[in-house]
């Protein structure tokens, strides 16, 4: 896999023309400054089309079916051609799978066009289009108009002033898998790098499988908190933990002795080369210093700084990013890409459940608690759940027994402390959903293709640790005081992003991505 999308879905009415209420008439289509170029650019690109839009006026009876396809038509003569057109011409409380922000416009065009649907970035103009692609598992990518309000605006992982920088961002998203020069000789020990959370090390997942196709053996370093999560890992062939003093929230004091030990262990493993995974905020440098020490004659990082001669591949990548994309971005740059047939979702190697039920876990717990779900809100959901007719299993780790079994009561399952790295993820394989605060279950779930409700709190972009390539609604107030401030507690009262969500926000949620009418 060398590039990041294969489709490009738009809306219609207010993206690619200027949105006349209920036409009827193809005589009143104007398409959008700088479509039909913007849209010849990603063709040429060998990018795939398609339109995805709501059409409740045909529903409602105020246009008839065939007017709404002459429009169509007259939007092809001037725009196209596309490879696919999915209209909902549904009524707006139809309850339908189709009308966005529901995903199935977004599956159906994926599906006609021969592509995955986390494959597919989805231009819209307002907040429903960018939902429904998340609940596809789609990229959104919003362009705003005059209509376009302004939570939606802020609400938006990316957004583009206009479809000539919507095709300009595509573009450059291309190019992040680009290879780097090709490897030579036989295939050599690889140690990846990446001494973080376990959420963390999940997201590396796509980055492992490229360096595993090309390496005899791949070696992963990381710290206490991702040991088990890099376990779940295809293509990791064992694991080294160390507690890395410039990367751990509550890190101990520097000991040379300990120092000295990870430069041993790695000398003696005869590492040919070593990929440093990192997060923007994290320098690469002092792991190289001591790697170089261990005598790893050739290092690869993402790096601002200046590297002097502890880097030989230095690379460089756009700010917002998703964090697997990152890492894949920099295994590429280091001669490491993906073989065909790998989509590039993020995997464990647990088996595949044989099928999923009405399950519903609810994780409420977070490592940083600004990520949490509020307690009381968690018991909310909970109930909500579980009136609405779904199964509820509440889970966490080993330390929150007292809140999984407030947040469980009377009406869930209590699973709390009972499920380690692997068995949560067995357990969210024949599960119907997720709800879970921006930790790292979410990622697992990603990783076994579950489906998310995500409890997202700002205090991270969503960019770049939003759920990866899995259907997912996202809750809560993207413009809370919290926003990119890296909060590990919250110290606002009431929780402010994610205090006011009302738990039936969360049914609807679990709804839409079961296909269920909200």
């Amino acid at each position: 896999m060398t590039r990041v999308f294969d489709a490009v879905l738009c809306d219609r009415d207010d993206t690619l023309i200027r949105d006349v209420p209920r036409i009827s008439d193809p005589g009143l289509v104007v398409p959008m400054p700088g479509a039909r170029r913007a849209l010849d650019r990603l063709r040429a690109a060998g990018l795939r089309i398609g339109v995805v839009s709501n059409q409740a006026a045909v529903g409602d009876g105020y246009t008839t079916r065939a007017q709404a396809d002459a429009v169509d038509a007259r939007v092809e003569q001037l725009l196209g051609p596309f490879g696919s057109w999915q209209l909902c011409c549904h009524t707006r409380d139809g309850g339908c799978g189709c009308r966005k922000p529901a995903p199935g416009l977004i599956q159906a065009a994926a599906r006609e066009l021969g592509v995955l649907p986390h494959r597919c970035v989805v231009i819209g103009d307002i907040g429903t289009d960018l939902a429904a692609a998340a609940a596809a598992g789609a990229t959104g990518l919003l362009v705003p108009t005059a209509r376009t309000r302004a939570e939606e605006i802020s609400a938006a992982a990316y957004r583009a002033d206009d479809l000539g920088a919507a095709a300009d961002w595509i573009l450059a998203r291309q190019d992040v898998l680009r290879p780097g020069p090709a490897r030579s000789g036989q295939p050599g020990h690889v140690l990846a790098v990446r001494t973080d959370s376990a959420g963390d090390v999940l997201l590396m997942g796509p980055a492992i499988r490229a360096l595993a196709t090309h390496a005899r053996e791949v070696t992963l370093l990381t710290g206490p908190l991702g040991e088990a999560a890099g376990r779940l890992l295809p293509g990791v062939t064992r694991t080294l933990v160390w507690r890395t003093p410039w990367i751990e929230r509550d890190a101990a004091a520097v000991e040379p002795s300990e120092v000295d030990r990870l430069v041993r262990t790695v000398r003696e493993l005869s590492v040919d080369e070593a990929v440093v995974f990192t997060s923007f905020h994290q320098s690469p440098l002092p792991m190289a210093l001591l790697l170089r020490l261990a005598g790893v004659g050739r290092i690869s990082a993402i790096s601002e700084d200046y590297p002097g001669a502890l880097l030989d591949v230095r690379h460089h990548v756009p700010d917002d990013l998703p964090e697997a994309q990152r890492a894949l971005s920099l295994a590429a740059a280091a001669g490491h890409v993906l073989p065909d047939g790998d989509d590039g979702r993020l995997r464990t190697n647990l088996p595949a459940a044989d099928t999923r039920g009405r399950l519903v876990v609810v994780h409420p717990g977070a490592n940083a608690g600004a990520r949490g779900i509020p307690r009381k809100r968690a018991v909310g959901i909970v109930q909500a759940l579980a009136q609405a007719g779904y199964e509820v299993a509440v889970t966490g780790g080993p330390g929150e027994a007292e809140l999984t079994a407030e947040v469980a009561g009377d009406v869930a399952t209590d699973l709390g402390g009972q499920t380690d790295w692997a068995a949560l993820g067995r357990l969210l394989a024949r599960s119907a959903c997720l709800v879970v605060g921006n930790t790292g279950p979410a990622h697992l779930a990603a990783a076994v293709g579950t489906p998310v409700v995500s409890l997202y709190a700002p205090t991270v972009p969503l960019a770049r640790w939003g759920p990866y390539a899995v259907p997912h609604v996202r809750l809560g107030d993207p413009d809370a005081p919290c926003r990119d401030s890296r909060a590990v507690n919250c110290t606002l009262p009431g929780h402010p992003c994610l205090g006011a969500i009302d738990p039936n926000e969360v049914v609807a949620a679990v709804d839409r991505l079961l296909g269920s009418a909200s």
